[in-house]
């Protein structure tokens, strides 16, 4: 079904649906209803003191309700991206040829924060094994860029650039999609891929969000283009007329739609191994970088095993490392050594607890999360009861640590998160990114004077350049990993496919998704609702440390006499940041009196919507 003929076919109230955003915490659009959509300088929204309209139900915070279906559902970060996998459902997709449509539907729509030179991961429930299982698909450094290249190319800092070819790893993302659907797909693969080209071509309306980001991003480009070796392909492809699309405008990329319409006749070869890939290697000749085709032919996905966790009886799923998954485990098996119901839901001495643990947490990360094919990380140790208990006893109630430190182990941003599940019982928790915003500033040159319409990741930031770092660079090696998918069952059967996505965010983000439903009861869009919390400062596995005690960032929503409690116990306190992520959710479930039922939520503070049917 063509795309336009899809969206007649829906009821009006799903369309208006896509309205419904939440604005930015410093919003350059101008208010709507004042007739313009400019993009100059900030402009402060005329609505101080105003509060959230009242809901005759549910807690007073959520923005809206969960969605509920019997034969699918799907919740994304942008509402055409939802539609198209509803539309894929519908069609006889399973849930991972829906994913695969809203992934690349989002690499167009959402090009702030993902598209195919990017990595991907993914956690599903398979309901043929009963099991939950796990991919990997992140790509490694070029083979011919060395450690002493790499440092040569360090700035003033110490630390690998943010942008630029240095920073380019080989894209997992279509070899992602490709290993999944040939696992798991029922539709052919063009037919899963050619509504999105059609999506490329038309070109779609540009919403509140993503215009801001993408206008800061490509000025931030700007700013650092003495350091990017090309600048002039990603601004033929989002400013095409001298800006980029504000909002409203019809946003077109017809450069990918060439790109995917050659992944939907050649499949993965086209892009690692066919005129996709010469095109990649010569583009990086001609702008002075190092990845070739030799490193794109030789990239596999890599299907792994998850780790495991419980929280109060719910199993906990986390990709390992080179992702920072592990990272949630250890949050909440810390958290899980208190009594944060008694203690309160929003009070200081919940939020208190779970930033110690996070503070925790992420020195361990910093401390050996890397490539395990370079580098072993004691995951069973980190990962387990009696090390969480070890930690736990470091919180002090009534005030923070001075300093937290990674344990004694024993030797061995942005991101477009989305959840879907099908009418079989799959359900797909999909992550994927760039990295910083867009990525690396690069965007390939293609055929007859086009681009390929993409932008290279800048994943490769995150390397440490220290000598015996777990992390440390090498040619051929994964760096550490922010992105990461979550899962989690109920007495072994699927309970929620789930994420929150944004760096350093996700880990910080999840732990709150599960405790605010484990904990406190709140049903999925009520979760994702409730005011976050967000810590900064820890120490990184690029090997940039600490920061004192760090800020604990608090949206507007935490109630005032938590912030003051905060305080007193030590904490520096910082207010909204747009740091807080973004939240996708997909759950199951099992109801007394006929079949189970799919709930989908979705994040207030971004463009989706979350349907099911």
């Amino acid at each position: 079904m063509r795309r336009r003929t899809f969206l007649t076919t829906l009821p009006a109230g799903a369309l208006a649906a896509g309205a419904a955003v939440g604005a930015p915490a410093a919003p350059s659009q101008t208010p709507a209803g004042s007739g313009q959509a400019g993009q100059g300088a900030a402009r402060a929204y005329p609505y101080t003191g105003v509060g959230p309209g009242d809901r005759i139900m549910g807690a007073p915070f959520a923005g809206r309700s969960t969605a509920w279906g019997t034969q699918g559902a799907a919740a994304t970060a942008h509402p055409a991206a939802t539609l198209i996998g509803i539309d894929t459902l519908r069609r006889g997709g399973s849930a991972i040829d829906a994913a695969i449509a809203i992934n690349a539907a989002l690499g167009f729509l959402e090009p702030t924060a993902n598209g195919i030179g990017g990595d991907a991961f993914c956690l599903m429930w398979d309901p043929a094994q009963g099991k939950v299982v796990g991919l990997n698909g992140s790509g490694s450094s070029p083979r011919g860029l060395s450690l002493e290249t790499a440092r040569s190319k360090a700035g003033s800092d110490g630390y690998l650039p943010r942008y630029g070819a240095v920073t380019v790893n080989v894209p997992g993302t279509v070899h992602a999609w490709w290993a999944a659907h040939q696992r798991y797909g029922k539709l052919p693969w063009r037919d899963v891929l050619m509504p999105v080209v059609e999506m490329c071509e038309q070109g779609v309306p540009m919403p509140q969000l993503i215009a801001w980001y993408l206008e800061r991003n490509m000025a931030g480009f700007d700013r650092s283009a003495g350091i990017i070796e090309d600048n002039d392909n990603r601004k033929r492809v989002y400013a095409p007329t001298g800006r980029t699309p504000r909002v409203g405008e019809v946003f077109a990329n017809p450069d990918l739609g060439r790109t995917y319409r050659a992944i939907a006749e050649g499949g993965r070869d086209a892009f690692y191994d066919g005129p996709l890939a010469d095109q990649m290697q010569a583009y990086f000749r001609r702008i002075g970088g190092w990845m070739t085709r030799a490193d794109l032919v030789a990239h596999r996905t890599e299907w792994v095993e998850p780790i495991m966790t419980t929280y109060r009886g719910v199993q906990v799923y986390s990709l390992g490392p080179n992702t920072q998954g592990l990272s949630t485990n250890q949050i909440l098996n810390v958290c899980e050594r208190f009594d944060l119901a008694g203690m309160g839901f929003q009070s200081a001495a919940s939020i208190h607890v779970q930033a110690e643990a996070k503070r925790l947490a992420f020195e361990d990360r910093a401390r050996w999360f890397a490539d395990p094919s370079f580098a072993a990380t004691p995951v069973e140790y980190l990962n387990s009861k009696a090390y969480a208990a070890e930690r736990a006893a470091l919180i002090r109630p009534d005030r923070v640590m001075d300093r937290a430190m990674p344990g004694d182990a024993p030797t061995q941003g942005d991101t477009t998160y989305f959840s879907v599940a099908d009418r079989d019982g799959m359900m797909v928790s999909w992550i994927q990114s760039n990295y910083r915003g867009m990525g690396s500033g690069l965007v390939p040159d293609g055929m007859d004077g086009h681009t390929l319409g993409f932008m290279f990741q800048d994943r490769g930031e995150l390397f440490n350049l220290r000598d015996g770092h777990p992390n440390v660079y090498a040619p051929g090696k994964r760096p550490f990993h922010t992105i990461i998918p979550g899962f989690a069952c109920k007495d072994g059967q699927p309970w929620m496919a789930y994420g929150v996505m944004g760096g350093g965010m996700q880990p910080q983000g999840q732990a709150q998704i599960i405790i605010n439903m484990v904990d406190y009861g709140l049903d999925p869009q009520e979760a994702g609702d409730a005011p976050r919390w967000q810590h900064e400062g820890s120490s990184e596995p690029t090997g940039h440390p600490a920061e004192g005690s760090g800020v604990l960032h608090l949206e507007t929503g935490v109630p005032e006499e938590t912030k003051a409690q905060l305080r007193a116990m030590g904490w520096t306190l910082g207010g909204p940041n747009g740091g807080f992520g973004g939240y996708q959710n997909v759950v199951r479930q099992v109801n007394a009196q006929g079949p189970w039922t799919y709930g989908a939520a979705t994040e207030m503070r971004k463009d989706g919507i979350a349907l099911a049917y």
